[in-house]
């Protein structure tokens, strides 16, 4: 395993190189990063869709990573019926199906996925779950649906990074602000979340958000309160 200084920040590698994230076998991304902001956009034609398939046809593992992650939604359902073990199945870096539709913000995918028997916090080597990818992305319904399917909300990757910490970097292709705060709202209004909790390098989520994010201020909805009763100056979140 790679290891890294103490003062190694996780955060602002995301910020900048996080369009290199390794999106697995069935993209077989080599390109830059004009390239794959053009792929994100879906500016493509049903042709080319139907060629990208046929050219999977005899390779279902990688057909419906790829299906899972373009949103290919018929196609995805063909492959579960015909093969309901597929939705089990990882690329090289450990990211399920249901992986890819969540970096995607495909929703009906992940409820497919999830029907079909995925499991909703599948680790990929670097311990990533889905819902990390819906919230490193800003993809608040799929992170919401993830989370009411029992999603860990304060699961931590390798490097310790929690969904809190990638939805609160700021930075990245294609993540409107109102798509992050949308994000970061919906985690840090469930009781259950331990903000608290640091990451590898040794920062919480809050912090990187006032270091590097636009949204810092809506870390004060997990502060505690401050209450003009004496009697009733408990944390809001006890």
């Amino acid at each position: 395993m790679m290891e890294f200084p103490e003062d190694f920040n996780q955060l602002e590698l995301l910020d900048t190189h996080g369009h290199l994230i390794p999106r697995g076998v069935g993209s077989q991304w080599t390109g830059s990063r004009e390239e794959e902001e053009e792929v994100d956009e879906g500016n493509h034609s049903e042709e080319w869709y139907l060629e990208k398939e046929d050219a999977l046809k005899d390779r279902p593992m990688e057909l419906i990573l790829w299906a899972a992650e373009n949103n290919r939604l018929a196609t995805l359902l063909a492959l579960l019926r015909s093969d309901p073990s597929l939705v089990r199945c990882r690329d090289e870096d450990g990211y399920t199906p249901l992986h890819r539709a969540a970096y995607g913000g495909h929703l009906q995918a992940a409820c497919a996925l999830l029907a079909a028997g995925s499991a909703v916090d599948p680790r990929t080597a670097d311990g990533w779950t889905p819902l990390h990818s819906a919230c490193r992305w800003s993809h608040a319904g799929v992170a919401s649906f993830l989370l009411q399917r029992g999603a860990r909300l304060n699961a931590q990757t390798n490097g310790g990074l929690t969904p809190l910490h990638l939805a609160a970097s700021c930075g990245g292709p294609a993540r409107p602000a109102a798509a992050a705060a949308q994000t970061l709202e919906l985690l840090l209004s469930r009781r259950q979340l331990r903000p608290g909790l640091r990451s590898g390098g040794g920062e919480t989520a809050g912090e990187g958000a006032r270091r590097s994010g636009p949204h810092h201020f809506l870390f004060e909805m997990v502060e505690d309160c401050v209450s003009v009763v004496p009697a009733q100056q408990d944390s809001c979140w006890k």
